[in-house]
């Protein structure tokens, strides 16, 4: 009789929203007490339930030690841990390097295994109440939709498994499985999605319900992945195979079905743009801070009393004796426009004296600059800094001989180990009342949030030709962060689309996927990643000198990156799985 071990916490007791980045464990992560024969869950609602709540703690949240978007242009990663292999373009089948930490193959497929077991099993499950077994059935079925979603966007086309196999009897099937079409694939998660969103509640209740997956975030899911499929990447003529894009249809037609997903969510008014404040930089702020708000459709939730996230530890200025991960980096921050709508230049002798003035609100909500007014310092900085304002450059001493590095540079007097490479530091999804050293935050995660809905529908809508209702709706995405609204058509306007998902969605993990399906990858993600040198002084009057100089060599292979290549254990395991065209 096998056994499963489901039970990493009591379902009565069941918080959703306890989980914690990196390395912490918190008590839905913590070994069982027991194990639980497999024919006693399936006996259990209690059980049950808890074995659908493990499938929300397998998801991979953002706030990891290492960002996804260290593997693009928007920041670098200080301590490598492998993300060097990825940016410099070096992934092999045998070793993709930290790109492996979250393209999950192994893990995703354990629970992809793990909804279908409870789709085969769940009719015969003793539940007196049928809208229970209709809602967990909607939950696993947006999950097996999830866990193919992100396969898909990282591989192509995948097998698309749809039952359990017995390890003793089913080896020759095992051993059969092939990839499916991208086609095929991109229907199965939408038809997925469908079919959660029929089974799903609009909304909870019940404090139980926090962080469970909705009808919306499941028209949400069907939105983004039919987007994604639209794209550029996958409707070139010149795709190899149907495994890594479409070798007939109209892209068109694809614009139109994301175009009209995209709208049923918007039709649901449900969500709205997170507007709180009259600063558009705290608005934009408080997306990512405040619980419950209107623009959410799924998030991962984190308890302090349950340690909480370390997103703030992790990426915190050193002078804070935080550890200043991923730190963004100039190609990023110089894309930052006016806040008039034009271009920033370094070229421009204005504004390269004062590159951090006037810029886009979201600039200020998202990085830390040299000279950004942050919080008060711990104790031991606060002497020097009584303020608490961000130092990343060397400055000129008042006796105008001597020169001081700042608090939160590589030669800072309180650490000199973790500070940025590039001059900045990550301001966004912060708790500035927080004191990361010691305590963790409780931020929301968020998977889904309506301004990528709104985007969606822009750049469907776009696509099909419909410039008019795309610009609408892009520019309330653009007006609520206090930026003008755009006039522009044609080529003008998809750069405008480009930037708004930029800078609207960074670092939310979007960047990574967005750059590839506009094939834009191949020039942004090959230039070198830059840095600021900030050259200052503590005399008033003297002026401050900013150089732009390269940190990290960069280089995008056109012919391999743009998918990943499967792992190449598992085509030895099943010679059946066609491996990428130029990984052969």
């Amino acid at each position: 009789m096998k056994k499963l071990t489901i039970i990493r916490y009591i379902a009565g007791a069941f918080l959703l929203c306890a989980v914690t980045a990196g390395c912490n464990k918190d008590f839905l992560e913590k070994k069982p007490l027991t194990e639980y024969e497999e024919t006693d869950v399936w006996k259990d609602v209690g059980l049950v339930q808890a074995f659908v709540n493990d499938l929300y703690v397998q998801m991979r949240p953002g706030f990891l030690e290492v960002m996804l978007s260290s593997m693009t242009d928007e920041s670098r990663f200080i301590h490598d841990y492998n993300t060097s292999r990825v940016v410099q373009g070096n992934a092999s089948a045998d070793d993709v390097g930290a790109i492996n930490d979250f393209a999950r193959w192994d893990l995703h497929y354990k629970a992809i295994r793990n909804c279908n077991m409870f789709l085969e099993k769940i009719a015969d499950v003793p539940i007196t109440d049928e809208n229970l077994r209709t809602r967990m059935t909607g939950e696993v079925h947006f999950m097996r939709a999830w866990y193919y979603h992100m396969l898909v966007r990282y591989y192509g086309g995948v097998p698309l498994i749809t039952k359990t196999f017995n390890i003793k009897g089913d080896e020759q099937e095992i051993l059969s499985v092939k990839r499916a079409t991208f086609d095929e694939c991109i229907k199965f998660i939408a038809a997925e999605c469908d079919l959660a969103a029929q089974q799903l509640p609009a909304s909870y209740e019940a404090a139980a319900g926090k962080g469970r997956v909705t009808k919306g975030a499941a028209l949400a899911l069907k939105s983004r992945i039919l987007l994604f499929a639209a794209s550029d990447l996958f409707n070139d003529a010149k795709v190899p195979n149907d495994l890594m894009g479409y070798k007939s249809g109209s892209q068109k037609d694809r614009y139109k079905l994301a175009m009209d997903a995209a709208k049923v969510v918007m039709d649901l008014n449900t969500y709205s743009l997170y507007q709180p404040a009259a600063n558009p930089t705290d608005n934009y702020t408080r997306v990512f801070l405040d619980k419950d708000n209107p623009e959410l459709i799924f998030v991962k939730q984190y308890d302090k009393a349950l340690l909480g996230t370390s997103h703030d530890l992790y990426n915190g200025p050193n002078g804070y004796h935080n550890w200043g991960g991923n730190v963004p980096i100039e190609n990023f921050v110089t894309g930052y426009q006016m806040k008039d709508g034009t271009a920033f230049s370094w070229s421009n002798a204005a504004q390269a004296k004062a590159p951090y003035e006037n810029r886009d609100p979201r600039f200020y909500a998202t990085i830390l600059y040299d000279g950004a007014k942050w919080k008060p310092r711990p104790s031991d900085a606060a002497k020097v800094d009584p303020v608490g304002v961000i130092q990343t450059g060397k400055y000129e001493a008042p006796n105008g001989k001597d020169s001081v590095w700042g608090l939160d540079t590589r030669n800072s007097v309180i650490e000199n180990w973790n500070g940025t490479y590039s001059g900045y530091y990550l301001r966004k999804f912060m708790d500035k009342n927080l004191d990361a050293q010691f305590f963790r935050g409780d931020q929301n995660w968020i998977f889904l949030r309506y301004a990528e809905i709104l985007l969606n529908y822009a750049e469907a809508a776009m696509g099909y030709g419909d410039e008019a209702g795309g610009r609408t709706v892009l520019n309330q995405v653009r007006q609520r962060a206090g930026m003008p609204a755009t006039t522009a058509s044609g080529a003008d306007l998809w750069a405008v689309l480009k930037y708004e998902r930029r800078y609207e969605l960074a670092f939310e993990e979007h960047r990574f996927f967005d750059a590839r399906r506009w094939r834009d990858a191949e020039t942004v993600f090959n230039e070198n990643a830059k840095g600021i040198e900030v050259l200052g002084s503590q005399i008033a009057g003297h002026p401050f000198v900013y150089h732009v100089y390269s940190i990290q060599d960069r280089k995008f292979n056109k012919a391999k990156n743009y998918l990943l290549p499967l792992p190449a254990n598992e085509i030895r395991k099943n010679s059946n799985l066609k491996q990428q065209e130029d990984y052969k």
